[in-house]
């Protein structure tokens, strides 16, 4: 990837130091029920800081205790965990609580968070979904053995030592940095959010690469020892006709779709267009519109994957649709089709283009044509729940795919595609809810736009800024901040909590100042690679974790059912999601938003 100068002034102009989040004079004085639950408020947030945090880091769950750390896996007590719910989205609760109170502690909270993402981040100004504040040995250390044995979480089997845009983590993480920057222009986080935004536009694919222009990989800076195939153990064990393996190779230098990579990234730029004044990271933004617009495959199937070639690949073109990890077959994909297809509403929005809209029906179109079959949740409860289409489907044919796995670890088991909707696996959904009525009405209702109402929208759009500046909005934990919020005159209303519910979190709360939750996953210990010899059974097929030797997480009440595993209730953690979430309703009920 061509990397291409950029960088914000060392030294910003006035215009660039006149951006604030905040308000300079401060919310009223609290009386009653509020000022008891800002009191609550804050003793929740003291103990998750001063007790919970390491060095200013978190994870996403915790005993009460704190002798049981876990994030997406196990985690050492010296880690902290980037991709939300992480590090940077308890650094936006704090953020959030200063603004609803004028509370320096909680600034200094936020603070110390956005120190701790600082540490984090990677010399090439993104960040790795986890961080080990006892150094890059002890990180190794536990990829070597608590990663490398997670079955289904093959991310984090090797370590890479760069950065990823994977699950938002880079995203939030400068977003944090960026929110603390213009808060106080605190010269300590000038320095690393030049680097998060140079991070973001040096990753992105230049012009050279043709139809991939404007996208972005995986991973960056590439690590050329990423893995471009898995093993395949006991491969007799694999049905005829089954595909295995990853079908293109080293994923990282894909253009990504998966998790709305392109998505965040064309945010995060957005917000410093809208805060820093940045008008230069326009183009890139535009871009990586036109990149997404392109990358739209032809029909009949004109959907999109998870991920595109980024380059000609084994004789198939840059653009093709790409395989990833070896439960990511190639395919088309029904649910990032519907996040592309509610991204181009929005970039028709702040641009007024009508191309955006253009092949959105063909888009429609293909969802109409590829549904689950309609016994499917009869046969396959995984497949319930309001489901309505697979996951993947068939390039050619338009038949969904479907994951299975055999074996019981990752050292005697491996995951195949086929056509068979039953025994799929259980921790990466086989089918999606796709909500074709809505994105339907949404496109009628913008398609049918006339000149003088799209000009007045393009006219509010962030994109048409001229350098000045705006403030950001007040609040970014209690619901995502997205593109229509930074609209010249938008609002971002709180919802309501009734006076029962907040003391009802109060009561919750207590006078041990931390909420536990049932925690949504637990672990088993590392103990060592797991057997190599064949497991034929079917204990482990549609749960979330293997034998005994696999570390990938799983629900306490729906272990596999094969000794030594018992079902028994999830046990209380305090978790840092349900923290997120009560912080943000009590916020809403201190310092409420019309």
């Amino acid at each position: 990837m061509k990397r291409r100068d950029f960088a914000i002034a060392t030294t910003l102009t006035p215009l660039l130091l006149s951006a604030c989040g905040g308000s300079d004079s401060g919310p009223p004085p609290l009386t009653g029920p509020q000022a008891e639950a800002a009191a609550g408020l804050k003793r929740a947030a003291q103990y998750m800081d001063e007790v919970v945090s390491y060095q200013g880091g978190y994870v996403w769950s915790y005993s009460p205790d704190l002798k049981q750390t876990f994030g997406e896996m196990e985690a050492y007590r010296t880690m902290c965990w980037i991709q939300p719910p992480g590090t940077p989205s308890v650094g936006h609760v704090y953020l959030d609580a200063y603004h609803a109170t004028g509370d320096e502690r909680y600034y200094q909270a936020a603070e110390r968070t956005a120190l701790a993402i600082v540490a984090a981040q990677h010399r090439s100004g993104g960040w790795n979904y986890i961080h080990d504040f006892a150094g890059e040995d002890s990180l190794k250390r536990w990829y070597d053995t608590i990663g490398k044995n997670g079955w289904r979480l093959e991310e984090f089997q090797h370590y890479y030592g760069n950065a990823t845009f994977d699950d938002a983590g880079t995203a939030v993480a400068s977003q944090l940095l960026l929110r603390m920057f213009v808060e106080k222009r605190d010269a300590r986080f000038s320095g690393p959010l030049q680097r998060a935004i140079d991070f973001v536009v040096q990753s992105q694919f230049g012009p050279e690469y043709g139809i991939a222009d404007g996208g972005w990989p995986q991973r960056f800076p590439h690590f050329p020892g990423a893995i471009s195939s898995m093993p395949l153990p006991n491969p007799q064990q694999v049905p005829p006709g089954a595909r295995v393996g990853m079908a293109d190779g080293d994923y990282t230098l894909h253009v990504t779709f998966n998790d709305d990579v392109m998505g965040e990234n064309i945010k995060f730029l957005t917000l410093c267009v809208t805060a820093l004044g940045e008008t230069r990271l326009i183009g890139n933004i535009q871009r990586a519109m036109e990149c997404m617009r392109l990358m739209q495959q032809p029909g009949p199937q004109a959907g999109w994957s998870l991920q595109h070639l980024s380059r000609p690949t084994g004789g198939r073109p840059a653009g093709a649709p790409a395989g990833a990890r070896s439960y990511e077959p190639r395919s088309l994909a029904t649910h990032t089709t519907q996040t592309n297809i509610r991204q181009l509403f929005n970039y028709f929005q702040l641009t007024g283009d009508k191309k955006y809209l253009a092949r959105i029906p063909e888009a429609i179109a293909w969802l109409k044509s590829c549904p689950l079959p309609a016994d499917a949740a009869t046969v396959n409860p995984l497949l319930g729940g309001g489901r309505t289409h697979p996951t993947f489907v068939e390039l050619g044919t338009n038949d969904g795919l479907y994951m299975h796995r055999y074996g019981s670890n990752i050292h005697n088991g491996a995951y195949y595609a086929d056509k068979d909707y039953t025994n799929t696996i259980s921790h990466y959904s086989a089918g999606r809810p796709i909500d074709i009525a809505g994105l339907e009405s949404t496109y009628q209702s913008l398609s049918r736009m006339g000149d003088t109402a799209i000009a007045d929208m393009v006219a509010r759009s962030p994109l048409k800024s001229t350098g000045a500046t705006r403030a950001l909005p007040r609040y970014f934990s209690i619901r995502e901040v997205d593109f229509p919020d930074l609209f010249t005159g938008a609002a971002m209303p709180t919802p309501v909590v009734p006076d029962s519910e907040a003391q009802t979190l109060l009561a919750e709360l207590g006078t041990k100042n931390y909420w536990t939750s049932a925690v949504p996953e637990i672990v088993n210990t590392y103990r060592g690679d797991g057997p190599t010899t064949p497991y034929t059974g079917t204990a482990y097929r549609s749960r979330h974790v293997g034998d005994v030797y696999d570390t990938s997480p799983y629900p306490a009440d729906t272990p596999p059912e094969i000794e030594p595993y018992v079902k028994r209730e999830k046990p209380q953690f305090i978790v840092t999601s349900e923290w997120i979430r009560r912080m943000g309703r009590l916020i809403a009920y201190v310092a409420p938003q019309a």
